[in-house]
């Protein structure tokens, strides 16, 4: 997109920088702690351009094929667990996420929230 802001440290786009947040997933998951604070340091977002960012943020990971996860705990016999409340269908997963961060005051997450792991690194509770 032109002119687009860049990122006070690397010099991308928000829009290059949403693809290589997303390009994470084959080596790891990505956070809710990783995303909103990376935009606000990054790209000095707030309010509506900030809810944007983590919408699309979202919606590129789960285009990609991630699926919304908790850590499964350092005693678990799992790293991720999928969560499946916030829906089956990407823009209701991504509208369910939005909805609920910016319930809880669009705070940084911390790394103990939700994840965004690609489903073969998860597992899936039985309905």
């Amino acid at each position: 997109m032109i002119g687009e802001p860049r990122h006070k440290f690397y010099g991308n786009t928000i829009s290059e920088h949403i693809l290589e947040v997303a390009s994470e997933l084959p080596v790891d998951a990505v956070g809710m702690w990783q995303i909103v604070p990376g935009a606000r340091r990054g790209f000095d977002l707030e309010g509506d351009a900030l809810t944007d960012y983590v919408h699309r943020c979202i919606a590129e990971l789960l285009s990609r094929g991630a699926v919304p996860v908790f850590g499964g705990g350092s005693d678990g016999p799992h790293d991720w667990i999928v969560q499946r409340q916030y829906g089956s269908r990407p823009e209701e997963i991504v509208e369910n996420v939005v909805r609920e961060w910016l319930a809880n005051g669009a705070q940084n997450e911390d790394p103990g929230g939700l994840w965004f792991a690609l489903p073969q690194y998860a597992w899936t509770p039985p309905s």
